[in-house]
């Protein structure tokens, strides 16, 4: 069995095929169990971001988990074999830690990765398909992850989607204080940018989402207004920004949505960035005159502008990831070392009962007990030693002299006088 991690991100894949193998949150549950039948990969878990869709798992065969992907998503195999990266052991452990810090992300060092990582973990749980291996590798994955935070400045500068959403704005309108800002989605990407907008001073957030009471919670939060996604025509034409992120596999917006609110506007522009995947507003959009569409692989010359004041807080953090591997080696060795001492304590408790049930058959026949005593103990010494001295004695003739070094270090043993002098 090895441990493997199989996927596409936004540096192998255009946005129009991540859109094709995202997972919406109530499928992963029951994608994780098809794959396992489909693959016979004993564990596995999914992340699905708008930046990466990614399987870890446990088997022999991980490349059979792409053809899965395929299937399951209606797309060929020649439309994922050009962007589809695999790596398996040491490989597979430094790329989830790297996922898990943000190493990997569009945005360096980005906080949210780690959040979405730790939910994929705790579903695939629940579906009872993490155990072991892949239980040990999450929790060194995050712990390294908080490492990187603690003791580097990755995490210190704004730089995330959201942010850079907001930064992007500020280059559009000269002050946000004159704009009315339409936010679609209530989950975090869409709470970081109400953050970011009530900080720069927004004239007004208007929060619209499938629950109304979540849209509620979000908007107490900001002093926004709340509204549902079927009142969105109805507000649109009030809205300079929009700015989406939901898990919706259909779009939210269309082009006739929003030809209808520029006629109201009378063609005063509207800037929009969608950073769902897949997208919210139809791509069809950017061809209206009067708007200017971002998606979120546009946002990246935005991010690269703060990405490097954090590449020496990258290389600090790649250090950390390699102890991390190293210390999942070790961890994984011991699970080894585990099952060894399991089957030597087994064995002698077996001898130890043996015996046991032999001493107090004789002390019911009338024995005396000092006999007794004395005849259990040296039965358990004889049979406790006797394959270990069997094993001794065999490597002495056949010169093996390193076996007996280690026979003196694991039974704490004075070292021989020849070897002494």
């Amino acid at each position: 069995m090895t441990i493997f991690a199989l996927g596409i991100n936004h540096r192998t894949a255009s946005l129009d095929i991540r859109e094709k193998v995202a997972f919406a949150p109530d499928q992963t549950a029951e994608a994780i169990q098809q794959l396992c039948d489909y693959a016979g990969i004993e564990e596995v878990a999914i992340l699905s971001t708008c930046n990466r869709t990614e399987i870890y798992g446990i088997g022999n065969e991980p490349e059979q988990a792409l053809g899965w992907m395929a299937d399951y998503h209606r797309i060929t195999l020649p439309e994922l074999h050009p962007c589809h990266y695999l790596y398996r052991d040491n490989d597979a452990v430094r790329h989830i830690m790297k996922v898990a810090c943000g190493l990997d992300s569009m945005v360096l060092g980005e906080p949210q990765i780690l959040g979405q990582l730790k939910s994929c973990y705790a579903v695939a749980r629940e579906a009872g398909k993490v155990s072991t291996q892949l239980n040990l590798l999450f929790q060194q994955a995050f712990a390294i992850a908080k490492r990187v935070r603690t003791e580097t400045a990755i995490g210190q500068n704004p730089v995330s989607v959201a942010y850079a959403a907001v930064s992007l704005s500020q280059q559009i309108f000269s002050d946000l204080r004159e704009v009315r800002a339409l936010l679609i989605g209530a989950g975090e990407t869409v709470e970081l940018v109400a953050r970011h907008l009530k900080e720069k001073g927004v004239k007004e957030i208007m929060v619209a989402n499938r629950t109304l009471s979540r849209a509620q919670d979000l908007a107490l939060q900001f002093g926004a207004q709340a509204i549902l996604l079927s009142e969105i025509p109805d507000f649109l034409p009030r809205a300079d920004m929009v700015i989406s992120s939901t898990a919706s596999q259909l779009p939210i917006l269309g082009k006739g949505a929003v030809e209808s609110a520029l006629k109201q506007r009378k063609h005063k522009p509207m800037f929009m960035v969608d950073i769902a995947v897949p997208r919210d507003i139809e791509p069809e959009v950017a061809k209206l005159q009067d708007v200017y569409l971002y998606t979120v692989d546009d946002l990246q010359a935005v991010i690269e502008e703060n990405i490097r004041s954090r590449q020496s807080a990258a290389s600090k953090a790649e250090q950390i990831i390699e102890e991390g591997v190293n210390a999942w080696q070790n961890q994984l060795r011991g699970l080894d070392v585990v099952e060894t001492i399991r089957a030597f304590r087994s064995s002698a408790e077996q001898v130890r009962d043996q015996e046991l049930d032999k001493a107090i058959a004789l002390l019911r026949t009338g024995q005396a007990p000092e006999q007794v005593l004395k005849t259990l103990a040296r039965n358990i010494t004889n049979k406790l030693m006797h394959v270990p001295t069997t094993r001794l004695k065999q490597a002495g003739e056949a010169g093996r002299t390193e076996q007996l070094s280690l026979a003196h270090d694991l039974f704490g043993l004075d070292k021989p006088d020849s070897e002494s002098k």
